[in-house]
């Protein structure tokens, strides 16, 4: 391959708390933030860097806080997308200090003005760290209401001139049809971004999914574990992958 500059986009749920067993009401943690599952997506990160890959990571927030939280008009829409978006900078920065623990240099760049703890969103700011072999995390999506993350993953990927982008989801790929619905649903394993529009299959939100199609961005989504990022970039075995060809 010879763009090895990658971006990840890794959802709220990655760093979430599962459903494992406490031994007391005292282990119940303040937030809602599983480290040792951060460590272990840290680890599977550095990999990518010792293999000389330059790389890139998405955050969402859906373990602390999105939009869609918010069932009625308690809120309006654009006060709740700003809290989603500025909730990735808690997950950003403890990615970030997971990496740095094991010796991983990392810099979270923020589409927010936090300069106390994060640096500002600079395209050629996110390069020079990239060539520098860091792994930068990209917070607080696009600054922009109405975008997911991924738009943030598809915009943030063009801008820096990443060429393979990853989607990291809850199941294997992409599906023919809801393969909770129907169990013969078909996993595809490779996929052109002109069938997915002409068979309405829900790759990623259309606007990401446009964006993506129209700058021959190649796509790959996969189910999340930090082995499978490994197989996803490093043995490019699992998942599905989109393309214009």
């Amino acid at each position: 391959m010879k763009n090895k500059r990658i971006v990840i986009k890794l959802s709220g749920e990655v760093f979430e708390i599962g459903d494992r067993p406490l031994a007391s009401t005292r282990d119940l943690p303040e937030a809602n933030l599983d480290f040792s599952a951060i460590k272990k997506l840290a680890t599977s990160l550095k990999k990518l860097i010792k293999a000389g890959y330059q790389v890139g990571v998405v955050v969402g927030a859906g373990n602390i806080f999105r939009a869609r939280m918010v069932k009625g008009e308690e809120i309006d829409r654009v006060a709740a997308d700003h809290m989603g978006m500025m909730a990735t900078s808690i997950n950003a920065l403890a990615l970030q200090s997971s990496l740095e623990k094991i010796g991983q240099e990392a810099r979270v760049l923020s589409a927010f003005s936090i300069p106390a703890v994060m640096e500002d969103y600079v395209y050629k700011r996110a390069i020079n760290h990239l060539e520098k072999k860091r792994v930068v995390i990209f917070a607080g999506g696009t600054g922009n209401p109405y975008f997911t993350t991924d738009t943030t993953l598809v915009l943030r990927a063009l801008e820096v001139g990443a060429q393979e982008i990853y989607k990291a989801s809850n199941v294997l790929g992409v599906y023919d049809s809801n393969p909770d619905a129907n169990p013969k649903a078909k996993l595809y394993k490779t996929l052109s971004y002109s069938e997915a529009l002409k068979r309405d299959l829900k790759v990623m939100d259309a606007t990401a999914f446009a964006l993506a199609r129209d700058n021959k961005i190649n796509l790959t989504v996969f189910k999340y574990s930090p082995e499978n990022i490994i197989k996803a970039v490093l043995q490019n075995n699992i998942g599905t992958k989109v393309s214009n060809s």
